[in-house]
């Protein structure tokens, strides 16, 4: 019998870098990218409207948990430039978390105060905090694309150190 998964959709900038690195976390059984948060059925790399290029993340809770994924991915990407990552400039490219279930939104709201008041960013966190809606599949050329081309362009690294405090910490 194949372990019960967890799902995540979360956006950061182009979704090329954000899955060649979230696919690696332990308990991460499987990732994809596409387009979510928007107006456009049936999304396209041509035609996505306001969706943001986004990674659809199914992870084993005995492995992982939602909260290690989210402090992942606040270190991966800033989460704190509107509608930008690196060079990537748009709407495409902004910050989201679109969560699945009302556990999924509090850890999100929690994990965004936590960010905040560590002052790891220059600014405030932008992201935003969305329901999930359709999550559109992007094209298999953009799927598992830094695996198959490793010098391919991305504005997502781990930052060495980087540890975010709870504020229960403080």
């Amino acid at each position: 019998m194949a372990a019960q998964t967890q799902r995540a959709v979360l956006a950061g900038g182009c979704f090329w870098g954000m899955q060649d690195l979230i696919r690696r976390l332990p308990g991460v059984t499987a990732t994809r990218v596409g387009y979510s948060g928007g107006d456009v059925p049936n999304a396209t790399y041509r035609n996505h409207g306001t969706h943001a290029e986004a990674i659809e993340i199914h992870f084993d809770p005995r492995q992982t948990d939602y909260r290690a994924i989210l402090e992942f991915f606040f270190q991966i990407h800033d989460p704190s430039t509107k509608n930008r990552q690196g060079n990537d400039i748009g709407l495409s490219y902004r910050s989201a978390i679109y969560y699945v279930d009302d556990e999924q939104k509090r850890i999100a709201e929690d994990t965004i105060a936590d960010v905040d008041a560590s002052g790891l960013w220059p600014g405030k966190v932008v992201t935003e905090v969305e329901p999930v809606g359709p999550f559109w599949e992007a094209e298999p050329e953009h799927q598992d694309y830094l695996e198959r081309y490793p010098d391919g362009y991305t504005c997502h690294f781990p930052r060495p150190g980087w540890r975010l405090p709870s504020r229960s910490e403080g």
